[in-house]
């Protein structure tokens, strides 16, 4: 009985985990590889094919686009490897110093048809045919298994689609905005009371190794564009992309000022020496500031990442709501900090750089500033697609798709206005 807990409580596991990254992938190229195999054992003259598995392997990525790309660019590095092969198979044949110019012209030649991180496939692929002798027999079976394998890789995309990978970005915007929160948090609390430069040099450090996280979610973003592009599953790809992509630029944005405003915090406790950081009633009020304004930052997340108009309204009058309430705090603050000027000028410049960079991030949140930044974003694109693509551009403007559709389902009409 126990066993029969373990195994069900196994699979559950599994099914919660089904959806995760590295079990998709997983499932996806033993597919993949398999079938190629299998079509390749009655196809290739080859008794063990296995370089219709070995590209299909390497074709199959987490997104279709990625899939298709990397395809033709593998496809095309095995054909220019053979060709390579064959002409040197034919001129000077194998030998030490030929397999070294084989090599070097390989390489070149990879650079030349640009198949990017499959330049070093034509140098593999010219030795794998020139080190055979029936150089002709072995150059065709390889080509006909690559193609066999590009095919399957491509065709298991369309038979499997993957998933579209938005949810998993969207999460990993949330958790860096919950970071800047907690970030946040910290600093206000200090700024309350007797603050040692040392600890709010930590409170820098911390602030500078968000650098380091920003990229791990434009990591994940990049795999949530590349999931919507070319993708049936997904109807408005563009604008969840410009949606998200303008949400962490905003977020990275807040981030850098954030660092900026830990930097004054240093400085000023460095001045103070053993002093206060702030007089009671403005640490106070600067506590109180930076936990409504990191109640925005992670309010702010949610609405870039929530897809449904009815939440995305609710997380937009939320947000709205939450930065009212830390500029009436930035406000009181700018009182309490002018009088504090005129009783002591000697760090007049810090104590206004704090009021300049918490501005910065009220204004950066506000959802004016987003519903521009979006609109001037959606048009750039815009433009690029005309440019690129104009019949296709002359097209949707016969169909009467207008770039006011965007709008309007990106939630930034009238109300937002």
């Amino acid at each position: 009985m126990r066993d029969v807990r373990e195994w069900s409580t196994g699979l559950l596991r599994l099914a919660k985990r089904r959806r995760e990254p590295v079990v998709v992938q997983t499932l996806r190229s033993a597919t993949a590889a398999t079938i190629a195999y299998v079509i390749a054992l009655r196809l290739s003259p080859e008794p063990a094919p296995l370089t219709a598995p070995l590209t299909a392997l390497l074709v199959v990525q987490v997104t279709f686009y990625a899939t298709l790309t990397n395809g033709i660019r593998r496809v095309n590095s095995v054909v220019a490897g053979v060709l390579v092969a064959i002409a040197f198979s034919v001129l000077v044949g194998l030998t030490w110093w030929s397999l070294a110019l084989l090599i070097v012209a390989a390489l070149a030649v990879g650079h030349l048809v640009r198949v990017d991180e499959y330049v070093a496939e034509v140098a593999i692929s010219a030795m794998l045919v020139l080190g055979v002798t029936t150089v002709g027999f072995t150059a065709w079976a390889r080509i006909v298994e690559t193609l066999i394998g590009a095919v399957v890789g491509t065709a298991c995309n369309l038979l499997l689609p993957p998933p579209v990978w938005v949810d998993e970005a969207g999460r990993s915007i949330e958790d860096l905005a919950r970071r800047v929160r907690q970030l946040m948090l910290r600093m206000g609390e200090e700024a309350a009371g007797r603050t040692p430069w040392q600890r709010a040099a930590e409170r820098l450090h911390e602030a500078r190794r968000l650098d380091h996280d920003i990229v791990q979610v434009d990591a994940s973003l990049r795999q949530a564009e590349d999931s919507l592009r070319l993708n049936p599953r997904v109807k408005e790809g563009l604008l969840h992309r410009v949606v998200l992509r303008t949400g962490l630029d905003t977020l990275e944005i807040c981030t850098v000022v954030l660092r900026v405003l830990a930097r004054s915090f240093t400085d000023l406790a460095k001045a103070r020496g053993s002093e206060e950081l702030f007089p009671p009633r403005v640490g106070a009020t600067v506590e109180q500031l930076l936990s409504e304004i990191a109640d925005a930052v992670v309010s702010f997340a949610v609405l870039v990442t929530t897809h449904l108009s009815e939440n995305a309204e609710s997380a937009e009058e939320r947000l709205s709501a939450e930065l009212r309430t830390a500029a009436g705090t930035r406000d009181r603050l700018a009182e309490l900090l002018q009088e504090e000027i005129r009783k002591d000028w000697a760090h007049w410049q810090l104590l206004g750089a704090v009021l300049t960079e918490t501005t910065r991030i009220i204004d950066e949140l506000n959802t004016e500033h987003r519903t521009r930044r979006l609109l001037e974003e959606l048009d750039r694109v815009s433009r690029g697609q005309r440019t690129k693509l104009p019949r296709l551009a002359w097209l949707r403007d016969r169909l009467g798709v207008q770039e006011e559709l965007w709008r309007n389902r990106a939630g930034v009409g009238e109300r937002s206005r």
